[in-house]
């Protein structure tokens, strides 16, 4: 059984949470899951597989962690054709421009965005936004 990676940068414990709870989804569905920080993870180990999820909160004005989220996902861009890719993350401040911006980076890149679009949050995530996070992680099991 190939496993589904979930890879995330977070500060605050925010975007953690979310990916854990894409990884409880995951193991729900029958598959198994995979939760790594950024600075774990290989870019082309991840573009091995067809399913993935990307998380990090929004930083500066609204753009993604720049130190080692930004430079991973450039990597990776050359290299998600095709692909399955959940993105999600938090946010404290804007209206979710990073998301967006993300969402097109990935489209332009030739990835598929599991749900359309983004799943993002508020600050903390609250009981409601986990079971979305369980939610996408179901769906990327069914994938």
């Amino acid at each position: 059984m190939s496993s589904i990676q979930i890879v995330y940068w977070s500060q605050t414990g925010n975007t953690e949470a979310m990916a854990n709870a894409i990884a409880e989804g995951v193991k729900e569905a029958g598959k198994e899951a995979v939760v790594l920080p950024v600075s774990a993870a290989s870019a082309v180990e991840l573009a091995s597989g067809n399913v993935m999820a990307l998380g990090c909160p929004a930083m500066g004005a609204e753009v993604l962690e720049e130190g080692e989220m930004e430079p991973f996902v450039e990597e990776l861009e050359t290299m998600v054709s095709g692909k399955n890719i959940a993105l999600f993350g938090s946010y404290g401040w804007g209206d979710g421009q990073w998301m967006r911006d993300w969402e097109d980076r990935m489209n332009s890149a030739g990835a598929k965005i599991v749900g359309g679009e983004g799943l993002i949050c508020m600050e903390t995530p609250d009981e409601s936004v986990l079971a979305e996070c369980r939610s996408l992680g179901k769906q990327l099991a069914s994938l």
